[in-house]
């Protein structure tokens, strides 16, 4: 499970490129109590959604150019410029080469086989996200691609990250572990998006998920807010109750009430 124990290959922060930063954080705000604190001159604009003053997201507004409205997921590493490397031999591609973010850490854009981009960061100051897996932060990831094998072994190649197979509703489903953590670390799973209605059709993304305490209240939040309902709320049996939204600029999320951990599972 993700946690702030963060570790090489574990999810360690994740940010907000959108249009219309004010309107973003209004949105945010209203569906999970966020509340964004802009940074000085110094962060061009960068700033951190927060919870009780604890950071659960980064933020910043972006022009068109700089691709559409997204959030991107970064991954922890101890030596930024090495794993962009290895990025590259692993046919990916440095879409920003590492540089360094004040005294708090080194970060890098990179994107996957399938041109999926996601971001490194090289802790220092900043060590990562204050808070995970509660209500209003980050608490799974999902990757969409063309091609589950070959995700695997460019992320294993990169991070380092280990790939474990569920039985799942008859199938199978692969999750991310960091490095020698075991499948009890996972944080994410790896999706053949042609496998998935709601995701047949666009680009190959990394899909964050938030938990929430009740997925329907949320989900009606969200449309009130001007969100958009990609796939209704629906029931997992032993996960939880899930649902694709997307925020009124585009950017695609998902919200989850997990279910209770079973006994023993800890």
């Amino acid at each position: 499970m993700l946690t702030t124990r963060y570790v090489t290959g574990a999810p360690n922060w994740i940010d907000l490129g959108t249009p219309d930063i004010d309107g973003a954080g209004a949105f945010y705000g209203g569906l999970f109590g966020w509340r964004f604190q802009p940074g000085g001159p110094e962060t061009g604009g960068y700033g951190l959604f927060q919870i009780d003053g604890r950071t659960v997201a980064g933020g910043m507004q972006t022009t068109e150019e700089q691709g559409p409205p997204s959030w991107t997921v970064y991954f922890q590493t101890p030596d930024a410029d090495a794993t962009a490397k290895a990025a590259e031999q692993a046919h990916g591609a440095v879409w920003m080469q590492p540089t360094d973010v004040l005294d708090l850490g080194r970060m890098a854009i990179l994107a996957d086989k399938a041109g999926v981009p996601f971001g490194l960061w090289q802790p220092r100051a900043n060590k990562g996200l204050d808070v995970v897996q509660e209500p209003g932060s980050l608490c799974w990831l999902e990757l969409y691609t063309t091609d589950v094998p070959a995700a695997a072994g460019f992320y294993n190649a990169t991070l380092g990250m280990e790939t474990f197979a569920l039985d799942f509703y008859g199938g199978t489903y692969t999750t991310f572990s960091p490095a020698g953590a075991g499948e009890d670390a996972m944080f994410g799973g790896v999706v053949d998006k042609s496998d998935d209605p709601a995701e047949a059709e666009g680009p190959a993304y990394w899909l964050p998920y938030f938990e929430v305490t009740d997925t329907d209240a949320t989900v009606a939040k969200a449309q009130e807010l001007g969100g958009t309902v990609r796939m209704p709320a629906t029931d997992l049996p032993d996960v939880g109750r899930i649902a694709k939204l997307t925020d009124p600029y585009g950017a695609r999320f998902a919200v989850i009430k997990s279910a209770p951990a079973q006994p023993g599972s800890d």
